[in-house]
């Protein structure tokens, strides 16, 4: 199997796009350091570009760039500290592919990019704040806008995007990740929670239909206690305006 010039494949190869990063990486353009939505698919966020998407390269000023069809290539300095070893190849650090994409995505795209690195654990948001700081560029004001806005908290992008739209509500702000105890035993960690009024709120995406029973018991104990738990779904986040009406109302009783 043919994947660029020169470099083959097994026919009975899984081809990715993080395989044909590695490719470009390791045999295309060994010269080249792997950058953009291929850097972030190497670092585990593996959705965010098809098999068939261009691998996007960065090389030095005065090197080959060594064009081929399927490699979209920058040229630019990259310093030494901004480039990580990961699955074979020299890629850009996780922070800096995160900030570089948030800088040319939407903002709340951007945001909600940010929070999914620091899920993933490639790194803090210290570490993107800090670099942030640092930035150059085209995007670079954007980068820190999004960075400004991202607390590393979301186990889910929806979760990112209610965050978001909470904080730019007229509702008073929420607690994210709200441990929940009562007489001093853990009940639940909840979205988000409103802990004086007893008002939780969760993003009920399709995970939750696997584990239906411990989810169960979870709003039974919580229920017991005295709190009220209402659910968001994806199609909520269509219709802003009524999600938020009803938020009020539950913390307005």
């Amino acid at each position: 199997m043919r994947l660029f010039p020169d470099v083959y494949a097994d026919a009975t190869l899984d081809v990715t796009h993080a395989v044909r990063a590695q490719a470009v990486g390791r045999l295309l353009l060994p010269h080249a350091v792997v950058s953009g939505v291929s850097a972030a698919v190497l670092w585990g966020l593996t959705d965010l570009a098809r098999p068939e998407d261009d691998v996007e390269v960065t090389v030095a000023p005065g090197t080959p760039r060594g064009a081929a069809p399927g490699v979209a290539v920058r040229r630019r300095v990259l310093p030494g500290e901004r480039v990580r070893p990961v699955e074979g190849v020299r890629a850009t650090a996780p922070e800096t592919t995160a900030l570089e994409l948030a800088g040319r995505l939407p903002l709340d795209d951007g945001v909600v990019l940010l929070d999914r690195f620091v899920a993933a654990r490639t790194t803090t948001l210290a570490t993107l704040r800090l670099t942030a700081a640092e930035l150059t560029g085209r995007g670079c004001r954007q980068a820190r806008t999004a960075c400004s806005l991202a607390d590393g908290l979301a186990a889910s992008p929806p979760e990112t995007r209610l965050r978001l739209l909470l904080s730019r509500s007229s509702l008073p702000p929420p607690v994210a990740q709200h441990v929940v105890r009562h007489g001093g035993v853990f009940l639940a960690r909840v979205d988000f929670a409103w802990p004086e009024r007893r008002v939780a709120l969760e993003y009920e995406g399709a995970w939750h239909t696997t584990r239906v029973a411990a989810d169960r018991r979870r709003i039974e104990a919580l229920q017991a206690a005295g709190w009220r738990v209402l659910f968001v779904t994806a199609a909520d986040l269509y219709s802003p305006a009524d999600l938020l009406a009803r938020i009020a109302a539950a913390l307005g009783e």
